[in-house]
């Protein structure tokens, strides 16, 4: 067989055989190569997962999650708020303590639904006379005593009853809050804003101080102290309630006054007992601004129509004009009575002139 003979016989030319030598070499272009390192991971990942290809450098975000918690999270904020736009006073006094480093309440615009939570049982201390109290939050003085907005009503003019409003409130000031009055003295600035014409009255106040009794007692009226044997703890006495007004007889202008006054004391000479100890009194007035030219009045005083009290840790026992806290071997007497919770403002003042017998027992001061 000579060279350049194929086994069929068919004989190849040297140029052939030249250019496939030359092709053997250096290869040809279209000639198929071995595929790259990252080629083969790539087919070898898409026959392990079947589907569509993803880039080398792309990423598709994870579907967002539904949040649910937070859609729940917004419908309770708005019902919270919806809570505080009809009621604010009632979510405050719901939430609120007895701590004096909290904001102060709002002031009292109408009665109650509720007593206020009870808070911490912290005891006062001179410093600090109503820590552990409500009363801790309410205004001071005469700053805690509501006087609505004044409107004509009866023989009186906008102006007319503004001012009366303006001299029953301080009357409840010169009555409850004066400090001289409150030491023992004698109420002069309060007695004066009396119809001095209106006899029943005028005949009780003459009696009441010349010779206390249970029917004839200063208390109904005016907060006393025996400075000998009682001292106020500071110079702060808490209030909270408001004056409300309508129109009365022949006219006449009728103002209540509901308002709780808290009192911190101790013993003048504490002789060891330095306890302190808040006399809670809650009184409910109604006076009449009359018309002079129709009752037997004397102008710029009014009558007093009624008058009921409610006492706490102000003494048992025979009336003497004045509120005796008890103190050290006083304190048991105290709880020989009905028990009352002296915060509660939401129930009328059931207590009356001639209702002076039992001595109730606070739950809490």
């Amino acid at each position: 067989m000579g060279a350049g003979t194929e086994p069929d016989g068919s004989s190849t030319s040297d140029e052939e055989w030249e250019r496939f030598l030359r092709e053997s070499v250096e290869s040809t272009a279209d000639a198929p190569k071995e595929p790259s390192a990252r080629a083969r991971d790539v087919a070898q990942r898409l026959r392990a997962e079947p589907g569509a290809p993803q880039g080398w450098r792309t990423h598709t975000p994870a579907r967002p999650k539904r949040r649910t918690g937070w859609y729940v999270a917004g419908l309770l904020a708005a019902l919270v708020l919806l809570v505080v736009a009809l009621a604010p006073g009632r979510v405050v006094d719901l939430f609120s303590g007895d701590d004096s480093d909290s904001p102060p309440l709002a002031a009292e615009t109408a009665r109650p639904t509720g007593a206020p939570p009870t808070g911490s049982a912290q005891r006062p201390t001179e410093d600090e006379p109503f820590r552990g109290s409500p009363a801790a939050r309410w205004a001071n003085g005469a700053a805690g005593i509501t006087v609505p907005k004044a409107k004509a009503v009866g023989w009186m003019s906008e102006a007319e009853v503004e001012r009366a409003l303006a001299r029953s409130r301080d009357f409840l000031v010169a009555s409850g809050l004066d400090r001289g009055v409150l030491r023992g003295e004698r109420p002069e600035k309060a007695i004066a804003r009396i119809n001095p014409l209106q006899e029943d009255i005028q005949g009780f106040l003459k009696t009441a101080f010349r010779a206390p009794s249970e029917k004839n007692d200063p208390l109904f009226l005016f907060s006393r102290f025996q400075p000998s044997r009682t001292r106020l703890v500071g110079d702060v006495v808490k209030t909270r309630g408001l004056l409300t007004y309508r129109e009365g007889e022949r006219g006449a202008l009728q103002v209540t006054a509901d308002v709780t006054f808290v009192y911190p004391t101790a013993r003048a000479d504490a002789g060891g007992d330095d306890r302190i100890v808040r006399t809670i009194v809650r009184r409910e007035l109604v006076l009449s601004w009359s018309d002079p030219d129709k009752v037997n009045i004397e102008p710029g005083t009014f009558s007093i129509l009624s008058y009921k009290y409610d006492m706490t840790n102000g003494g048992c026992g025979a009336p003497t004009g004045y509120f005796r806290p008890p103190y050290g071997t006083d304190h048991p007497e105290d709880a020989t009575g009905s028990e009352t919770d002296p915060y509660d403002r939401s129930a009328p003042v059931a207590r009356g002139e001639s209702s002076g017998d039992e001595c109730k027992k606070a739950t809490r001061s």
